[in-house]
């Protein structure tokens, strides 16, 4: 099986060219800019229609009209996560995004939803990379999430897929886990990067 992914489109997808052929294509959020119902539903039109066997994307800080809605009519191919998960053929997918209400409420909400991550998690799709690992902002700090690192080493999925730290687009493998920061813009919001293909 293989996996297109892709983060931090921040509403140029139309602008993507030649996206790579693959059985899955995954986005992990920052799908728009002002996260508008209109820019929201301009994606999930344009994603809808992509010729890929599956289609999944999760929300990232800029898609607030996101927080607490659920999205209907999506074709039977597209999927929402959010704090959710699903198994295709056999591979079970989790999807975590990050609201700027988690932010907020930092001590609260984002730890519990951390915390609800299954074990058995083999591909965990979150927007916000784990403390340490492609997370280095261009000021050089770390912009990561120490919760999610500790959930992550714990649970050990085969790829952990994000995004949010544009600059910090790359891959770093460790012996148990493949992370993929994903973000296809870089810190100026211009589209210069590629989407990821990987195999699992």
């Amino acid at each position: 099986m293989t996996i297109a992914f892709l983060s931090d489109t921040h509403g140029k997808h139309h602008e993507l060219q030649n996206l790579p052929q693959a059985d899955i294509l995954i986005h992990a959020g920052d799908l728009s800019w002002n996260g508008t119902e209109e820019e929201i539903a301009n994606f999930i039109e344009w994603f809808g229609a992509l010729n890929y066997r599956h289609k999944i994307f999760i929300a990232g800080n800029h898609d607030n009209c996101l927080d607490g809605a659920e999205i209907e009519g999506l074709p039977d191919n597209c999927h929402y996560l959010c704090n959710n998960g699903m198994e295709i053929e056999g591979v079970k997918i989790w999807g975590i995004p990050f609201f700027l209400s988690y932010e907020i409420h930092w001590a609260d909400l984002y730890p519990e939803k951390i915390a609800r991550i299954p074990q058995q998690t083999e591909i965990l799709v979150s927007h916000c990379p784990p403390f340490g690992i492609l997370d280095k902002s261009a000021f050089g700090a770390n912009m990561g999430n120490e919760y999610l690192r500790q959930r992550v080493e714990n649970i050990a999925p085969r790829y952990h897929l994000f995004g949010h730290i544009h600059e910090a687009y790359s891959v770093y493998k460790t012996s148990r886990t493949t992370f993929v920061n994903g973000a296809v813009v870089n810190e100026n919001y211009e589209l210069v990067k590629h989407p990821v293909v990987i195999s699992i």
